[in-house]
């Protein structure tokens, strides 16, 4: 098939300006091709390549960068690509290429690229082309699909009618319940109100438990001041209250009342001790110094 028959339906894939085309030997062993093996003196052409897309078949032209001339050219069948495109196995550079004469004859070729990323970018174009086929052939056996399926299953239309209402039924469940409300803590309208737990807190410290600063105040402290005079007069009012007590008869006959249940023979001792003062103390002291020796006799 000539070019000009497929020229409507062509695209460029990739343009390269400058690659290089060796006479190969034959393959000497099935394992693959060594761009090692070719010498410098086996190249024959230099030029440009172009990556073209005619439908399902993709066409690698070498051509002459300057009159566009076609030098050679290698056609890429769908699913063929490794008889038409072959990587060598010792570079990642080089590739065998199969081209055509258009007449049934073929051979194989050398094909160099200068640079390492204008070969990728060349495998990245075939494999382009092969996606952009077998896109092209599962959307025609999808319309073909579609042709032939019968639904059987029309479209029911479920929207509202104008003045169609919804009614929806909520069944209430118990308060006693275990379900999402009452893990919850919350219960029907209806339910009483559950009681919030009460929080239980330690008492207060008591003043015994406080931790004193071992430095003093300073002079001029307000609230040391407070404490001080708080103090004082809460002494005051302990001394006037034991003076009180001390002059009062009735609170020391008390003391003296539960000194003597407490401990009798001691009060039957001191009893005999004022008896006998009393009986042998004179009825009258004549001076100072014979009382003074009676008591120092005694």
């Amino acid at each position: 098939m000539s070019f000009e028959e497929e020229e409507a339906f062509e695209h460029t894939l990739l343009v390269v300006r400058e690659v290089s085309v060796y006479k190969i030997p034959p393959r000497t062993t099935s394992g693959g091709y060594k761009c090692g093996e070719w010498l410098q003196s086996d190249k024959i052409w230099s030029g440009r390549l172009r990556v073209v897309s005619c439908k399902d078949r993709c066409e690698i032209r070498l051509e002459d960068p300057n009159s566009g001339e076609l030098f050679a050219a290698c056609f890429v069948y769908p699913g063929q690509r490794e008889n038409s495109v072959e990587s060598v196995l010792d570079s990642s550079r080089y590739f065998v290429l199969k081209i055509e004469d258009g007449q049934g004859k073929h051979a194989f070729i050398g094909l160099g690229f200068a640079e390492r990323n204008e070969a990728f970018d060349f495998n990245v174009a075939l494999s382009d082309h092969d996606k952009y086929v077998r896109r092209e052939h599962e959307k025609e056996s999808g319309e073909a699909s579609e042709e032939s399926h019968i639904d059987i299953h029309p479209a029911v239309n479920h929207r509202l009618k104008e003045g169609e209402t919804i009614r929806i039924n909520v069944k209430h469940k118990p308060s006693g319940g275990t379900g999402m409300l009452s893990a919850a803590g919350l219960t029907g309208g209806h339910s009483a109100i559950p009681k919030p737990k009460a929080l239980s807190l330690a008492p207060p410290p008591t003043g015994a438990g406080k931790i004193r600063s071992p430095l003093p105040p300073p002079p001029n402290d307000p609230v040391a001041t407070r404490k001080t005079s708080t103090t004082h007069s809460t002494g005051l009012k302990g001394t006037n209250e034991s003076q009180r007590h001390s002059a009062d008869p009735i609170s020391d006959l008390s003391q003296l009342k539960v000194y003597c249940a407490a401990h009798p023979f001691a009060v039957s001792f001191l009893l005999a001790i004022f008896v006998y003062m009393m009986t042998n103390l004179p009825s009258t002291a004549a001076s100072g110094s014979t009382t003074a020796s009676g008591w120092a006799a005694f």
